[in-house]
């Protein structure tokens, strides 16, 4: 292992992109005068912001370091889940992204009440902000902390995670979604520079694909592992991968919200295909530098420090800099987008929902103070997380096993017009506490042995067959559903509308060659 050393210089730099961020933050959050722009931006937000601050936003600190650490550890197989997600994307661009816009909604729990009802959407609601602050939040600051740690051991625990949470919470309660989204593309543009730069230094350094393949952990050099494997087994891909990714990028507000303050149907889309393509070049640019670290580093003792190790190794003082600013941006990027997406169902579904006559000045106040409290919260839970031995392997797992029945939910009230409120409402009310006991159970306690993408499927099975059985025997009631799910007269109608524009400018052909490039990159690491 080398001396993880930070020198006056990389502190320069460091120091002067934080001042950077948090400058331009202060300098939007000027521009605020209600909530909806606070939350939303005032949905001007154009295709190339939407596309690079999703991709920010899913490149968390824990991701960053967690996939090169994946890399060194088990080969490419983590890459299953970037490539599904380009697949996901491009079936949300095309089927489901023109009904969150045209419903003008401003959270995802309030497109449920649309659909469904209003107490679906208190359910969900509830759901979402407390797994987003005590799993995504105080998980991305307490791995975050523990990363930062290993730089400047001098520091405790807490007192990094404070350091974190202010830096993202600050600008956020300053700014709000804008700054999220313009300071979140800063960060995408240094995280996929910073990547190459390291890929191709080390690819310089091993001379051959041949060099890299023989890097790889044995059976490592493949996408698809035995039906047995504990990491990520080949039918997991099917049964448990297509659906979180289906969950994350479709029903998690916190993700969504960015396409929500898209200027138009067009800008979303173009941003969400953008997003789509920056998921393939992590294979090169994080995975990859992970597994061929294992050339230089054979006996670390946690895989997870492989990303600083190449850093300090390979990267001269000053870019070093620029690397360590690329992984505070990881760790801020998620957490701005949780703090700020929760604040807005906060505000949006509980409080606007009850006090319909209050004043935007006071509206406004209310969503920076939510901002400040869920950061106290989550900075103060995250130490905990440790309490828990090694439960920060399980959060993926926990996921697994919670959000099925939302992906149920959705895509039931999506593209199946029988779907009813009081189905969408017992599936969310049965499925998730069933959820958290199947985890408990199975994860934790240990009586039975199901690996979780397995467990993910049976639990999206039992899901999907209380929402269809709760359907059957409830009545749909009289919400006009014409615009709220999928039929084949949207089909045809945009078909015709998309006859009078040139090709390379058609969203369908763009989709369909993001497609066919994942199937061939999909096809050589086979």
């Amino acid at each position: 292992m080398p001396d993880f050393e930070v020198t006056t210089l990389d502190l320069v730099i460091v120091v002067i992109y934080i001042l950077g961020i948090l400058g331009l933050g202060i300098y939007i959050g000027r521009q605020q005068k209600d909530s909806g722009g606070f939350f939303l931006g005032g949905r001007g937000a154009i295709w190339p912001i939407i596309g690079l601050s999703l991709m920010s936003a899913n490149l968390s600190g824990t991701s960053y370091v967690g996939l090169a650490g994946a890399g060194y550890d088990d080969g490419i197989a983590v890459w299953n889940y970037e490539w599904i997600a380009t697949v996901v994307l491009v079936f949300f661009a095309v089927f489901i992204l023109p009904f969150y816009l045209r419903s003008k909604v401003e959270t995802m729990p309030e497109f449920l009440e649309k659909r469904y009802s209003r107490r679906t959407r208190y359910v969900f609601s509830g759901f979402s902000v407390v797994t987003a602050i005590f799993i995504d939040s105080a998980g991305a600051l307490f791995a975050g902390a523990l990363t930062l740690q290993l730089l400047f051991p001098e520091y405790s625990l807490w007192f990094l995670v404070v350091v974190i949470a202010v830096l993202a919470g600050g600008y956020v309660i300053l700014g709000g979604l804008r700054a999220v989204m313009i300071t979140d593309t800063v960060q995408a543009v240094l995280l996929l520079i910073v990547g190459t730069v390291i890929f191709f230094m080390l690819f310089r350094e091993m001379g051959s694909w041949e060099a890299i393949r023989n890097a790889a952990p044995e059976g490592g050099f493949t996408l698809f592992k035995p039906a047995d494997d504990d990491f990520l087994p080949a039918p997991g891909i099917l049964t448990g991968v297509l659906w979180l990714g289906l969950y994350y990028w479709i029903a998690n507000h916190v993700v969504v919200q960015k396409v929500l303050a898209a200027r138009d149907t067009n800008h979303g889309r173009w941003g969400v295909l953008l997003a789509g393509a920056l998921q393939l070049p992590f294979l090169f640019i994080l995975i990859m530098p992970g597994m061929m670290g294992r050339e230089f580093f054979p006996d670390l003792e946690d895989p997870d420090h492989i990303w600083p190790a190449l850093v300090f190794d390979f990267l001269p003082v000053g870019i070093r800099g620029l690397a360590l600013a690329a992984l505070i941006a990881a760790l801020m990027s998620t957490l701005d987008s949780v703090l700020n997406g929760s604040a807005s169902m906060i505000i949006n579904d509980f409080v606007k929902t009850r006090k319909k006559d209050m004043d935007e000045a006071r509206l406004l106040w209310l969503s920076r103070a939510a901002v400040a409290g869920l950061m106290v919260i989550a900075a103060l839970w995250a130490p905990m997380i440790g309490m828990f031995g090694n439960i920060v392997e399980y959060f993926q797992s926990f996921l697994g096993h919670l959000t099925m029945p939302v992906v149920v939910v959705f895509l039931g009230g999506l593209f199946w017009r029988g779907g009813t409120a009081d189905a969408a409402f017992w599936t969310l009310a049965i499925g998730v506490p069933v959820g958290i006991i199947a985890f408990m159970l199975g994860q934790v306690l240990e009586v039975f042995q199901i690996q979780f993408l397995y467990a993910a499927g049976l639990m999206l099975l039992f899901s999907a067959a209380l929402f269809v059985v709760v359907s059957l025997r409830t009545e749909t009631g009289d919400t006009d559903l014409d615009e709220l799910t999928w039929s084949r007269r949207f089909w045809d109608e945009e078909s015709d509308e998309l006859k009078e524009i040139p090709a390379w400018q058609n969203y369908r052909y763009i989709g369909i060659v993001l497609i066919a490039i994942t199937a061939v990159m999909v096809a050589i690491f086979a």
